[in-house]
């Protein structure tokens, strides 16, 4: 069992890495590495067809036929030595590319995936486990990256790559190790002098040398399929994220692409905020975010509301009226104070006012 990615729809755009340097480099040295193994199918062919020679001219060779055989065999060993280059720098970028999709993957379909971003570029490197590991991990990629939801990917594309890549590689490197291993034992026995099993073992070595040639034939169409692959899975995940591109438009439009999109849950994007009309009892935010300051005042802070009315700038606006606080409007003579006060005139000011903590009415200062 494996976690299925969510259905399709709107993607954050900001997380998916769709830069095209190592998706070019990777196809470009892969490209140069077809060529390389389709040049070793043909060098093969030319081994293939002086050991045919050997065999025509039996035990005696003429210096034309020994001449062919070497020339075969070192235009084997360059071509071999330049392709392997080129293998080598085509397994770096693809596991590159490889982690870099399943990266973008893992933003498409958050934990929808078996493994980890690390076993995307591992897996390749690691025995036994790379005969099935990144077959898993591309299922999990392709399944995340589908425009339409994850039962609609197809994988007759990568399955078939995955196929021919495990056939070709195994006839391509068994009869590679085949020839070898003849070829070591020919030179054994010309060392040592013994001659009797030589026929035998050039039919074995033409043998082997056209089941290579078929392998690398097989592995440049593998090959091929590989650079399929490349361009498929990177449209998939290009087309989720003009998906994605649509949505945040239509959002910022007021509109929804289509059915089956639903407004985002959030964090909204800063150009979301505030949009008219305001929610709340307050109406649309003040200077510094107070609520409630009416329209034309100078910028605040001003005080936070509550039971008294807000002072404003000495200079700018009348007074408000007389303040209702918990204990009823305050009484007295202001002395100062803008409304008056609440606990009488200060000593020697005159006449006080009424206590208003005790009911009393008389002059003097409040009794407690």
């Amino acid at each position: 069992m494996f976690p299925v990615p969510p259905a399709a729809g709107p993607v954050p755009v900001s997380g998916v890495d769709l830069r095209r340097g190592v998706r070019i480099s990777l196809t470009t040295v892969l490209t140069l590495a077809l060529l390389g193994l389709l040049l070793l199918a043909a060098a093969r062919f030319q081994q293939r067809g002086a050991l045919a020679d050997v065999l025509a001219d039996g035990a005696v060779l003429d210096d034309a036929t020994a001449d062919q055989a070497n020339e075969a065999d070192t235009f084997f060993a360059s071509v071999s030595l330049v392709t392997t280059v080129l293998g080598l720098g085509t397994a770096g970028l693809w596991a590159a590319w490889f982690r870099r999709v399943r990266l973008n993957a893992e933003v498409l379909a958050p934990g929808s995936h078996r493994f980890g971003s690390g076993w995307a570029a591992g897996a390749w490197f690691t025995p036994v486990v790379n005969l099935w590991f990144p077959k898993q991990i591309a299922n999990d990629i392709y399944r995340a990256s589908a425009p339409a939801g994850p039962e609609s990917a197809r994988k007759g594309l990568l399955n078939a790559w995955w196929v021919s890549g495990l056939v070709a590689g195994a006839l391509a490197a068994s009869s590679a190790a085949g020839y070898a291993l003849t070829e070591a034992r020919m030179r054994r026995d010309f060392r040592l002098e013994r001659y009797d099993a030589w026929e035998d073992d050039v039919r074995n070595l033409r043998t082997l040398a056209g089941a290579s040639a078929f392998g690398y034939l097989m592995c440049a169409a593998a090959g091929a399929l590989a650079l399929l692959v490349v361009r498929q899975l990177t449209r998939m995940q290009e087309e989720r994220v003009l998906a994605g591109l649509a949505f945040e438009d239509g959002v910022a439009a007021g509109a929804y692409p289509g059915p089956g999109y639903a407004a985002p849950a959030g964090p909204y994007p800063a150009s979301w905020q505030h949009s008219p009309p305001y929610p709340g009892p307050y109406g649309s935010p003040g200077a510094y975010g107070t609520p409630g300051v009416p329209p034309g005042m100078p910028p605040g802070p001003y005080p936070a509301a509550g039971p008294y009315a807000p002072y404003p700038p000495p200079g700018q606006g009348p007074l408000p009226g007389t303040p209702v606080g918990p204990y009823g409007p305050s009484y007295g003579p202001s002395y100062g104070a803008p409304n008056g006060s609440p606990y009488g005139p200060p000593p020697g000011a005159g006449g006080f006012g009424p206590n208003p903590y005790n009911g009393e009415s008389g002059d003097g200062p409040a009794h407690y």
